[in-house]
Parts: structure tokens; sequence; C-alpha cells
């Protein structure tokens, strides 16, 4: 048996609209953009989204609004230290200087209790990362912002489908940014978005998402053929205000192909979500068996996990190699990922910023024995119970 870690769903709505979108040559950030945005901002429960060209683009300009209320580059954002590497790339991306914090073993997320030693003066923000889509402690984490007056953006790249007490995750801070990369459970093959309550936020960035322009409406009547805009030139002096640039920016737009692809997906939203929860809670019931030599995240009461993947840790009381286990599980078919890494003491990219191996004892330990495998919706109970049975196998040589 073969269970590869993706896979994406192209809908026939997603080929016709491509289709027609060929048909009309207008290829860039236009209609079905707005509209792929207007539906997902329903889909989470917010007033506002900004569909931009990746995830850690999403990550970046969330950030990025925070100069147009008072930040300065240089300041501080607080991020755990284990996640993909690009929450850390997307803070200093955007200007900043990432401050990690350790998580917890259990949940992989940050852990609350180790947050207000690393504020400073120079903190802005506090960026929360829903690892393999389990909600952090946002209880904790936004009482800890309101006590120092900061920001929270919820890196929810993974946790579609995830719900923390009853609200769903990417509503409960100030932003939140999403990736819509190929393997997640809304793809636009390439893409991000940032979602908000708040329509100053949601303007500034359509400003950073297209080089910090003073022209920044929600749709934009010169997307049309022939079209007029009565603002163009009603900026200071009569400038035509799309070449007026009122902060530093990036080029981040998604495309109409790319947004054809999500509206394809966003109608299959429920299905996948169903299918992949269904996948996640099962293996997590079933590796119980194998504690303490292997171990995965729980689902607490007062919540809902996003179920992206499924992430496997090697214990320590074991004594084999994760090498070992995902040689094997890779020989018999299962495709693996690891777990990610402590970003600034296991990826040499952040060696400038001065940290140490063992500064981050949880997140180094997960970086070197954790692991995930694929759990989306073209695999079922069958392929489950082979993934248990080979990792069976593999304990009863190596234990």
């Amino acid at each position: 048996m073969r269970i590869p870690f993706g896979t994406i769903s192209v809908t026939e709505k997603s080929k016709i609209l491509i289709s027609n979108i060929l048909e009309t040559n207008r290829l860039s950030s236009g209609k079905y953009v707005r509209e792929f945005e207007k539906k997902f901002a329903e889909l989470i429960g917010v007033k506002e989204s900004v569909a931009v060209s990746t995830g850690t683009d999403a990550d970046a300009l969330a950030l990025a609004v925070l100069y147009d209320f008072g930040a300065n580059r240089g300041d501080e954002i607080i991020v755990p230290a284990l996640s993909f590497v690009a929450t850390g790339n997307a803070v200093l991306q955007a200007g900043f200087i990432p401050v990690f914090v350790d998580v917890d073993r259990k949940t992989l997320n940050i852990d609350p209790a180790k947050i207000e030693e690393k504020i400073t003066k120079r903190t802005r923000a506090l960026m929360p990362v829903h690892l393999m889509g389990k909600p952090a402690d946002m209880d904790s984490i936004n009482t800890i912002a309101k006590k120092y007056s900061l920001f929270v953006i919820e890196d929810a790249a993974e946790a579609y489908g995830a719900v923390y007490k009853g609200k769903n995750v990417g509503t409960l801070g100030d932003m939140a940014a999403f990736s819509l990369y190929v393997a997640h459970i809304i793809s636009t093959v390439e893409g991000g978005i940032i979602i908000t309550d708040n329509n100053d936020f949601a303007e500034i960035i359509r400003s950073l998402r297209s080089h910090g322009r003073a022209c920044k409406c929600k749709s934009c009547v010169l997307n049309k053929v022939s079209a007029y805009c009565e603002k163009r030139f009603s900026y200071s002096n009569n400038e035509d205000i799309r070449f007026m640039f009122e902060r530093i920016g990036f080029s981040s737009k998604m495309n109409e192909l790319e947004a054809a692809i999500g509206l394809g997906n966003l109608e299959l939203y429920e299905e996948i979500l169903s299918k992949r929860r269904k996948n996640l809670y099962y293996l997590i019931d079933k590796v119980e068996k194998f504690n303490p030599y292997i171990v995965s995240i729980e689902k607490d009461a007062y919540e809902e996990i996003g179920p992206h993947a499924f992430p496997i840790i090697i214990g320590e009381d074991a004594n084999f190699t994760r090498t070992k286990l995902t040689s094997f599980m890779e020989e018999n078919g299962i495709d693996t990922r690891t777990l990610f890494s402590s970003m600034p003491t296991q990826c040499p990219g952040f060696n400038f910023l001065g940290y140490k191996l063992g500064d981050f004892p949880n997140s180094e330990f997960i970086g070197l024995n954790g692991i995930h495998i694929g759990i989306h919706q073209d695999i079922g109970t069958e392929e489950c119970d082979y993934v248990i049975e080979v990792i069976q196998e593999f304990l009863k040589e190596n234990v």
C-alpha cells in the first residue's frame, strides 16, 4: 500500500472557471479573487479577508500592518520556537526580530507560562502557531497580550476547522494568517489569506500586497475592461493614485487561476474536513497503545483539532531513532515528514540571532524525534489501519 503525504482536489467547477478565465485573458487578481475572499471570510466568520500569494506572505503582511500603529523596524515579535520555518522567516521579512519561546511538548504549541519573561519594551505582538491544527492556549495568550497592550496575530496555516472553546481558530486575535498551499484542506495550489474583523487592517493589507499603493479598494473597477475610476486622480495634487505609495509594501497578489482552484475547494470544504478529522481522531485513538514508545497529541474536551496531518513523536523511553522509524515506514509505502525544528537552534539560517542548543529543550526534542504523516481526503480507515500495522510491526522488532 502507498500512502502519500498530501493531495489536492481540483473540482469540475474549478476546471470550468479556469477555462473561462483563460478565454478572457484577464488572469491577474480580479473578480474571482474577490469572490474567494468573500466566501472565505464567511466560512470562518469574519468581516474581512485578503488573499495573497503565499502563507508566508500572509504572516509577513499581517505583521507589516503594525507599522501603521506605531511599530518600528527592529521591534520584536514573540513566536514559538517550534514551527515550520516560514513563521520565523515571515517575521524577519516584515522587518521585525523574532523572539522565540519554547513549546509545551504535549500540545506542540507555545507555552504561555514562558511568554512574559520574553516581553520587552520593543515587543509589539504575539504570534501563536496552532501547530498541526491543535489550537494554542488562546485564553492565556490574549490575557498576556491585553496586560502588555500587544497585538495577537494567529498563525493558523494548518488549522482549518480548528475550534477553541466554541470559537473558530482565526477569530481569536486581531488577525489570522492561513496557508493555501497544495497539501492543505483549502488550497489554491500556492497562496495565503489574512482574515480580520478590523476594516482598517484589511485596507492596509490590500495596500501592502500591491507595493504599498495608496490604491486599496476592496474591489478595483480598473480590473474591468474600459472601466473608469473616479478616485484615480483625486489623490493629493491630482496624482494618479495607482502610483502613489504610502508604505513599504510587497508584491503578493493572488491571481485568478489560483482563486478558481480555491473556489472549487470551498465547495468541498465540509466533506474534506469531515474525512480528514475522522482519520485524525481514529489514529490518535489507535496510537495510544504504543505509549510510551510512540505518542501523539491529544484532543481536549473544549476543542476540535484542525485535521492537517497526524503527528508522531518518539518517546524518551524508546531505544530507536527517528531515522530508523521513518526508513521503515517509507520502505512500507508511508510517506513521512519531520515535525519541523527548533527554528533558533536547529535551523542554521537563524544562527545570527545568537541562540544555542539547549535554549529550547522541548522544541529541540520534537525537532529530533517528531514526524507527521498524511490524513488527507484520499485515504480512509483501511489506510489508517495499515499505518498502525506498520508501526506495530516496527515496534515488535525494535522494542
